[in-house]
């Protein structure tokens, strides 16, 4: 295989909440592919920080303000990408909040948060790109699931109710629009040291979970965000161009175990 069915040199990519974790890590790998990189996310400091990071890997990188669950700011993000650019050939899914209490415990409100940034921030901002998507002639959407995509988990029950909505929403849009020549996947991240699972590695009250998990990984380590980078291009490159409606596990192999 040519590994210029890798390239993404010339390519558009928008990333939600690409200003840490995952998000940036995905970027930084489509970055180093060729992509210029939109970085859409709620935190300006942060966001400017990983565009001057992303610059420093000899792309163009352009920082917008968005809130994923508001139709109006997403509407903006992807206009504003397709003026300062031109196009937008990928969108990466990946803003993302999660709330640990047991189920009993949530609120209404803590229920509407995590469904709307995880999962109603997912579907708008395919919504808005597929005209330019499909008036290009193409494009790929990555979404950013979950290990409880697959299965359940006892304290993080609006999340995981979420990111499996996420993989049924992207079987529904892959098969909607495999006639627009848009492919839609997602990737379904395993434990991965980030700010988001900061207190399980470090407080003492979740340390026997913390020790389960790790000994369930197949890998023996916890993941970081560079090790989505590899899949995420591919699923960003021609390479993947028959590749569409499958969630793909970077787990170390715990969801196989």
């Amino acid at each position: 295989m040519s590994e210029g069915m890798f390239d993404l040199s010339g390519k558009i990519a928008v990333v939600t909440g690409g200003n840490g974790g995952i998000g940036l890590g995905i970027a930084e790998g489509l970055a180093g592919a060729g992509a210029d990189i939109v970085v859409a996310a709620r935190s300006r400091e942060k966001t400017a920080r990983a565009v001057e990071r992303l610059e420093g890997l000899g792309v163009k990188a352009l920082g917008l303000t968005v809130d994923v669950q508001d139709e109006a700011s997403v509407a903006a993000m992807v206009d504003s990408t397709v003026e300062q650019f031109g196009r937008l050939d990928v969108l990466v899914n990946n803003a993302g909040i999660g709330i640990r209490k047991a189920p009993e415990d949530y609120t209404l409100d803590e229920w509407d948060q995590v469904i709307g940034i995880n999962l109603t921030g997912s579907f708008l901002p395919c919504r808005d790109v597929y005209r330019h998507m499909k008036s290009a002639g193409g494009g790929k959407i990555i979404n950013i699931g979950s290990m409880t995509s697959i299965f359940g988990h006892d304290m993080v029950m609006p999340y995981a109710a979420s990111k499996g909505g996420v993989v049924q929403l992207t079987k529904s849009l892959a098969i909607a629009w495999a006639k627009d020549n848009i492919q839609v996947n997602s990737i379904l991240p395993g434990w991965i040291n980030t700010d988001l699972t900061e207190p399980l590695r470090t407080q003492p009250q979740y340390r026997e979970r913390f020790e389960l998990i790790s000994s369930r990984i197949p890998h023996g380590r916890w993941g970081e965000p560079a090790d989505m980078a590899g899949t995420a291009v591919f699923l960003a490159s021609s390479a993947s161009d028959y590749v569409t409606g499958v969630s793909i596990p970077v787990d170390g192999g715990y969801t196989s175990f």
